[in-house]
Formats: structure tokens, C-alpha cells, sequence
């Protein structure tokens, strides 16, 4: 069982720099991969950011690249998703997820909307 839930979402002015946090809970949490995902209205589902299970490596999605950090403490069980310069294009519903058996995510939580205005 691996329990995952996003907070911090919210209603956020354009050039913000909110945090999303992701509490996991679950065997072996420490040692699984996470992302991060978000769905837009009317849009398909993409990829946001990734971390490894140490936290040692990194990856993000163009759209991101240089404006947001993924980060994890594992002593916490969370993930963090730093946002910074949001943009109304960032509005979406925003999703984490283990790889525990990649390259494909397994278990995710239920999302928090972030809406950004202006």
C-alpha cells in the first residue's frame, strides 16, 4: 500500500512562487523514483518533473525547465514541487506519483488544483 497526497494547490497570482508538497506514506517509500504531473483543462496529462530516489537526480519537462524544483525529503515521506514565475498556462490539477516499477508511474495521488490568475 502506498499512499500519496498533494497539498498547497490553490488560487495564485501570476509571477508566484507557491510550493506543492506530497505526503507519502507506504513501504519502501524512500526508495522509489517520484514525479510530479499535471492535466489542464481540455488537455492531456504531461510530465512535470521526476526524482530519483535519493533525490541525486532530476528531470524536468521543457514547459518548467528553470522556473520549477522538484525536491524530496525522505525523512518527511514528501515531495516538493517548487513553482516559481507561474503563469496562467501553468493552471492545472497537479498530480504526484511513485515509480516504483518504471519507466511507468503506479500509484498517485488525488491532485491539487493550482489556478493561476492574471
Amino acid at each position: 500500500q502506498v499512499q500519496l497526497v498533494e497539498s498547497g494547490g490553490g488560487l495564485v497570482q501570476a509571477g508566484g512562487s507557491p510550493r506543492l508538497s506530497c505526503a507519502a506514506s507506504g513501504r519502501t517509500f524512500s526508495r522509489y523514483a517520484m514525479g510530479w504531473f499535471r492535466q489542464a483543462p481540455g488537455k492531456e496529462r504531461e510530465f512535470v518533473a521526476a526524482i530519483s530516489w535519493s533525490g541525486g537526480t532530476t528531470y524536468y519537462a521543457d514547459s518548467v525547465k528553470g522556473r520549477f524544483t522538484i525536491s524530496r525529503d525522505n525523512a518527511k515521506n514528501t515531495v516538493y514541487l517548487q513553482m516559481n514565475s507561474l503563469k496562467p498556462e501553468d493552471t492545472a490539477v497537479y498530480y504526484c506519483a511513485t515509480y516504483s516499477n518504471p519507466p511507468a508511474p503506479d500509484y498517485w495521488g488525488q491532485g491539487t488544483q493550482v489556478t493561476v490568475s492574471s
